[in-house]
């Protein structure tokens, strides 16, 4: 049995949540605004960027697992295709900003980022390689298992390279972000994951240790200069280099602490932080609304990594299912990274907050992502009264 009404197959719940980040959004966007650093007008901006997302998923979940399964391998050559075009683009179509070459110049819209649209894409190309090796390959071995895990790192360190020659570290990290969680979900045996994990956090301890106790190791021969861990120095001790590196997280700091309790209220906020309303919008959430306000928010967020959870589950589509896990990756390693990054907990890397931070191409990539759980749970209704669904 199959069901024709086509409202009952949207996913409402999800339409709520996406609604609530909408508001949270515009509200944080609005009084980010008055801090006068910029003379723009951010919140309307947003507001047309939600729209112009809202046909994305209008668009996307018109697809079904086939028709997505045949545009994979399109949208992913499109994605590479954007990141060469903008390094060889003149800088007058791909301006310099702030040290990275990431954005295309579009005319009326500003600034564009491919970069954020191809993590949707490596997504897709991710969850069709694991399907498509389980498919070939019945017989799980240890060779299978490696050849697997090859295939996915050439599929994501292709996009990675082209984006760290940008340079562009914090969106590099997402697509890491995104192939661990692809790797963890395929079906790899723990026999290989274990000791490859255990390596790749011993590797990652002693480039920290000649970070903070020994650069000179790694400027002789990595070729890393001293200055470029700035941002490590600045992290581990903000305050003696708030005047440089440390002031964003120093003033991030402060307006977050003296939020305490319930916030100051509205409007009310009084610490300057540049940059607030993109990376740094959740220093202001704490500060006018305190713990409670924050909470309210990471609860959202909450809610919303644990319904798309659910659809993952739910489903019987193995492809539905990798998509799933891409998509909760991406936004959990966005909201992770972003809110660790204003409280001190993690160092800053210029990731913003998925649907709360003022940014177009960053909400149309994440928008891009919800369109296919929309699209999971539009055609997966439709079915749910099949016996062969």
């Amino acid at each position: 049995m199959t069901s024709n009404n086509n409202t009952s197959k949207i996913d409402y719940n999800l339409v709520l949540l996406l609604l609530l980040l909408f508001l949270i959004s515009c509200l944080s966007i609005y009084d980010a605004q008055k801090s006068g650093q910029y003379h723009e007008n951010f919140l309307l901006k947003q507001i047309i960027w939600y729209g112009i997302g809202t046909g994305i998923i209008a668009g996307v979940i018109t697809l079904d697992s086939d028709q997505l399964r045949k545009l994979t391998w399109y949208a992913y050559g499109f994605g590479l295709f954007l990141l060469v075009a903008i390094l060889v683009a003149p800088v007058s179509f791909a301006p310099v900003i702030n040290g990275a070459k990431s954005w295309f110049k579009v005319p009326a819209l500003g600034s564009l980022q491919p970069s954020e649209f191809v993590k949707v894409f490596v997504i897709l190309a991710l969850a069709r390689v694991i399907e498509d090796h389980h498919i070939k390959n019945t017989v799980k071995t240890v060779q299978t298992d490696f050849w697997l895990l090859i295939k996915l790192g050439l599929v994501t360190m292709v996009p990675i390279l082209l984006i760290m020659k940008q340079p562009d570290l914090g969106t590099a990290l997402v697509f890491i972000a995104i192939l661990l969680g692809m790797i963890f979900i395929s079906g790899v045996s723990w026999k290989i994951l274990v000791p490859m994990f255990t390596v790749g956090t011993l590797v990652i301890g002693i480039i920290f240790y000649f970070v903070i106790w020994n650069p000179t190791v790694l400027e002789k021969y990595l070729g890393v200069k001293e200055y470029q861990f700035g941002r490590i120095y600045s992290w581990l001790d903000p305050y003696n280099y708030q005047s440089s590196d440390g002031y964003q997280l120093t003033r991030s700091l402060l307006a977050i602490g003296s939020g305490e309790t319930s916030g100051k209220g509205f409007g009310n906020r009084d610490i300057y932080m540049p940059e607030s309303q993109t990376d740094f919008i959740f220093s202001i959430i704490g500060e006018e609304f305190g713990f409670v306000g924050a909470s309210v928010l990471i609860s959202v967020f909450f809610l919303l990594i644990y319904h798309i959870t659910k659809v993952g589950m739910e489903t019987k589509n193995n492809f539905y299912t990798y998509l799933c896990v891409g998509v909760i990756s991406m936004i959990t390693f966005h909201v992770f990274q972003n809110i660790g990054m204003t409280i001190g907990l993690l160092p800053i890397t210029g990731i913003p907050l998925p649907f709360i931070s003022y940014g177009g191409s960053s909400l149309m990539g994440n928008m891009l992502g919800l369109g296919l759980i929309f699209s999971i749970r539009y055609h997966y209704k439709k079915y749910m009264f099949s016996s062969t669904s």
